[in-house]
């Protein structure tokens, strides 16, 4: 005797007293669209951003003079309007390589070209665009260099124009998982306080109704410009990596990011932080993140922001 599919499913589902429930899907990380990663300005004067919080991870690391950037990485999202946009510092091209992500940026150091040229990266630079070659523009009200935005339309057509490879099928450097991540045994993470220099103190705020943190950055609420609403995060990571100064004659206080290694961390959500470790073996490899027994680190499925702050910084968490 033979069955049809169909009839099979109906056996099975008699026999076990119930339908089949579909295998859990994660939503931050899905489909085949290449990552896109993007340089965002965070000096005050660039604040709201627009489009970070479709960001499903999002690095903060220092630049010159105290003062953080960050880089955005997203993947098949729709925005009008993204930026404002920076330039770019060679380690924030490391983390575009490990995610194999186009690489998005306005300007950059001599030494963030020459990692981009030496590693083959597929980069869009803002430099190259002006109003008769449309593809990044100035957004009325606020100053430059503060005020370079761009679109998901205008970066497509400039993808398409140097047919650049746009699918990926690399997994996420992060292990999501479909069900809660709680952390029952870690320590209470209600506030998170992240000093950067004196004039930079990021903090987390958990609220216990939405289950994600509202994220203050330079003692203000930080909003998404498109909505006026604040935004918020699901996962935090810290990582302690060790910067120094980069001698390059330059006198601007350049930063080199000792990003190759083995690192301590922290990883918080839900309102509870554990210690981890992270390890880059070299930049083309991706960070992996395990807990203190050597597994795969479990995040919840959801934004995260990786904060990389130096070995000293006075981390608070209660």
């Amino acid at each position: 005797m033979c069955f049809g599919l169909g009839e099979v499913a109906d056996i099975i589902n008699n026999i076990t007293g119930g339908t089949s429930e579909p295998e859990p899907q994660i939503n931050i990380f899905s489909g085949d669209d290449r990552p896109i990663a993007i340089i965002f300005d965070n000096n005050t004067a660039a604040q709201p951003h627009s489009g970070l919080e479709k960001a499903y991870i999002v690095y903060e690391i220092l630049v010159e003079a105290g003062e953080t950037r960050l880089l955005g990485l997203f993947k098949g999202q729709d925005m009008e309007m993204i930026g404002p946009t920076r330039s770019a510092r060679h380690y924030f091209v490391d983390y575009a390589i490990e995610h194999d992500a186009i690489f998005v940026h306005h300007g950059g150091s001599p030494q963030a070209y020459a990692r981009i040229s030496d590693y083959g990266v597929d980069a869009i630079d803002g430099m190259h665009f002006d109003g008769t070659n449309p593809g990044f523009w100035r957004q009325p009200g606020k100053r430059a260099p503060h005020n370079s935005y761009m679109s998901s339309d205008m970066l497509n057509r400039i993808l398409e124009n140097r047919n650049v490879r746009t699918t990926s099928n690399e997994p996420s450097i992060l292990n999501y998982v479909a069900h809660e991540v709680l952390l029952e045994d870690g320590e209470v993470a209600d506030v998170v306080t992240i000093p950067y220099a004196p004039g930079h103190v990021v903090r987390y705020e958990f609220d216990e109704v939405s289950r994600r943190y509202v994220r203050y950055s330079k003692n203000r609420r930080q909003m998404i410009g498109n909505t006026g609403e604040p935004l918020t995060v699901k996962n935090i990571i810290i990582l302690r990596i060790s910067n120094t100064h980069l001698n390059d004659g330059s006198g601007t206080g350049r930063q080199e990011l000792h990003n190759i290694g083995e690192f301590e961390g922290y990883y918080i959500t839900n309102g509870r932080w554990v210690r981890i470790t992270a390890e880059k073996t070299d930049r083309r490899s991706p960070t992996v993140f395990r807990d203190l027994e050597g597994n795969l680190l479990e995040v919840n499925d959801g934004n995260t922001f990786i904060q990389i702050v130096p070995p000293n910084a006075n981390i608070e968490m209660h």
